[in-house]
This record gives C-alpha cells, sequence and structure tokens, in this order.
C-alpha cells in the first residue's frame, strides 16, 4: 500500500468508529450530511471522506459521509429527495445516479430534473475493465482468446445494474463475439471483494475502485475509457484504441441538494468546495485515485449534467435505448441482458 493511501486508509476507519454521533448530529441538524449511495471502502466514499474533512472547517459544523447503499444510487437519491431544502444534506454523486439511473429504471422514485439542483462539480473519472490476478491474461485481446479458449463465456463484475459499466460489457462481447455476463453488485467494494479472491475474473468500474490494487500489483487495468489515455496510467490503452469506439465522453462526480434549497446556501457550499478542491494535498489525493479534479460552478455543472443527460451521441442515452430494447425482450448484441432478474427493475 503506497504512502499516499495509509492516511487515507486511517480516516475511512475513523469515520466508521464515529458514523454514529455524526449522524446523530446530521438528524438533530447541526451537521451536514453527505449522502453516498455506494458502501464504505468504494471510490465515492473515499472522495467523500476526504472533502468532508477539509469542508467541515470551512462550513463551521461536523460534515458526515452517510452511506445509503443499493440500487446503484437509487436509494441515496430518494433520500435525497425526502431530505428537508435547509442546507443540510447533499448528494455526492457520479453519472450514474443521476444521469442513467433514470433512463433505465422503472419508477426510480424521484426526478432529478424536478426534485434535485446541482451544485458544483468536482472531478470527472474513467471507467476501466480490470482483471483480477488469478487471471492469466495481461490485455483485452489475451483475456478475450482466454474466455474464446475456455468455452467462450464468462461473467464481468459491474457496480450496479443499468450502468455504463454494464453498456461496456455489452459492446465488448459485441466486439470479440463472445457471450459475456455483466454481474451487478452493491457498489465497486464488494465486486473488489471477489475480485481479490479470485470470485470472478474481471470486472468494469471507475478507475478510482481499481487503482490502489492495480498499483499493488493484486489486479490489471487493460483499457479505459475516454478519447485519450489517463495520465496515472499511460500504458493501459483506450477501449477505442482496441476498437470498441463510443464511450469517449467521461463520467462525472458531483454535488446535489433537494429542490428549493436557498440559493444563498448553495453559494456558502460552492465556495468552501472550490477552495478544499484547489488545496494541494487534497489535490493530490484525488489525482491519485485516478481523478482528473476540476471545479464546476453551480451553472456550468448544471449544463455538464444537462448535456450528459440528454446528448443523442452520449454514452447515457445509447445505455438507456439499450435497457429500453432489453425491457421490449431484445436478446441480441449490443443489448446484452444480465444473467437473472428483471432487467429494467434493478
Amino acid at each position: 500500500m503506497t504512502s499516499t493511501f495509509r492516511p487515507l486508509r486511517r480516516a475511512l476507519l475513523a469515520g466508521l468508529f464515529t458514523v454514529a454521533a455524526g449522524l446523530a448530529q446530521a438528524q438533530s441538524g447541526t451537521a451536514v450530511r453527505i449522502l453516498v449511495g455506494f458502501p464504505p471502502g468504494g471510490g465515492s466514499d473515499a472522495i467523500a471522506r476526504i472533502l468532508a474533512e477539509k469542508m467541515k472547517d470551512l462550513l463551521g459544523m461536523p460534515v458526515v459521509v452517510e452511506n445509503r447503499a443499493g440500487a446503484g444510487g437509487q436509494i441515496a437519491a430518494q433520500a435525497l429527495k425526502a431530505a428537508a431544502p435547509d442546507g443540510h444534506t447533499f448528494f455526492l454523486s457520479h453519472d450514474h445516479s443521476i444521469s442513467i439511473l433514470p433512463l433505465v429504471t422503472k419508477n426510480a422514485g424521484f426526478d432529478p430534473a424536478t426534485d434535485f439542483v446541482a451544485v458544483a462539480g468536482t472531478a470527472t473519472f474513467a471507467n476501466a475493465l480490470a482483471l483480477s490476478g488469478g487471471t492469466p491474461a495481461k490485455s483485452v485481446p489475451e483475456y478475450m482468446a482466454w474466455v474464446q479458449a475456455n468455452g467462450g463465456k464468462d461473467t464481468i463484475g459491474i457496480p450496479a445494474p443499468g450502468s455504463i459499466p454494464e453498456f461496456l460489457v455489452g459492446m465488448v462481447a459485441t466486439k470479440y463475439k463472445l457471450d459475456l455476463q455483466a454481474a451487478p453488485y452493491r457498489g465497486g467494494a464488494p465486486m473488489m471483494a471477489d475480485m481479490l479472491g479470485n470470485q470472478i475474473r474481471s470486472g468494469v468500474a471507475g478507475v478510482p475502485d481499481f487503482i490502489e490494487n492495480h498499483r499493488a500489483g493484486k489486479l490489471r487495468i487493460v483499457a479505459v475509457i475516454g478519447d485519450k489515455r489517463q495520465a496515472i496510467l499511460p500504458d493501459v490503452p483506450t477501449f477505442a484504441e482496441l476498437g470498441v469506439a463510443g464511450l469517449e465522453d467521461l463520467p462525472y462526480y458531483g454535488f446535489f441538494a433537494p429542490a428549493g434549497t436557498p440559493a444563498p446556501v448553495l453559494e456558502r457550499f460552492n465556495q468552501g468546495l472550490a477552495k478544499v478542491l484547489a488545496m494541494p494535498d487534497v489535490r493530490e489525493k484525488l489525482v491519485a485515485m485516478g481523478l482528473t479534479v476540476g471545479y464546476q460552478p453551480q451553472a456550468q455543472f448544471a449544463n455538464r449534467v444537462k448535456t450528459y443527460t440528454q446528448t443523442g451521441t452520449g454514452s447515457s442515452r445509447r445505455a438507456g435505448s439499450c435497457r429500453n430494447d432489453m425491457a421490449r425482450g431484445a436478446t441480441a448484441m449490443p443489448c446484452h441482458p444480465r444473467a437473472g432478474g428483471d432487467p429494467v427493475t434493478a
């Protein structure tokens, strides 16, 4: 484990020990809650804790990370909708919960356009395909050749159903004419545990979920989305280089609040977040996780989310179309159904 991540691990453990007290403060209105839609130990959780530690001083009150894991962030999003718009509850989310989930899920229980307000953007990241330590292949072509030689089918872990990682599994399956099934987990952390235990041979998730174990040699990142290689992974090709084009638009991370949250409160949060993201130690930690750090103020971030969600050529729209085809009973590639369950009600 690198020295960069030792302080992060200690922070995560400290956060777990103090979560009960923090939640009590949040419920009484004396703390700010940052909702996270995935379990502790994953990329979203780590990012939230790094930012929360610094934000508390700038906001003048405790900032508590509250994990509402499940359904690909749907539970956390519903909790945000139910929260009072008083500036004490925010949701740190990436593209899936806001831009993808409402497109591919029946009765999501929230409408981002009317129930939430985009607050500020923090970073972008790349999804990646990683191979477990027990997989003999060291590249995408080698992995696909290995799958072909072992019956032509395999299961690839993903952090959430109905997601860009699931759509990417279908695209890769189409490209290589293989039977690759996406296996949804409740976040990157439990998927990672199965990969490290060689229960599954591969997974698709964000680089922040994989990077620490990639550096430690416990798994191998073999391809990333985007229109260029990632700076921290200069030897890892993009999927476009491998002939799997269409996912060049990088997903976002950002904060959301309940609709109706007063503008002065949002402005104060923005000012604090901008200062935190400019801190060298924070930037160092986030960049080391595989993020491209870039603060976006409210109007700019809201436009980014809208464009990412609504563009007809964006990856989110294609993912939604794919899942809708699956809902109508399509089974042909690239709408590649996952094994088991109703593919549109996750």
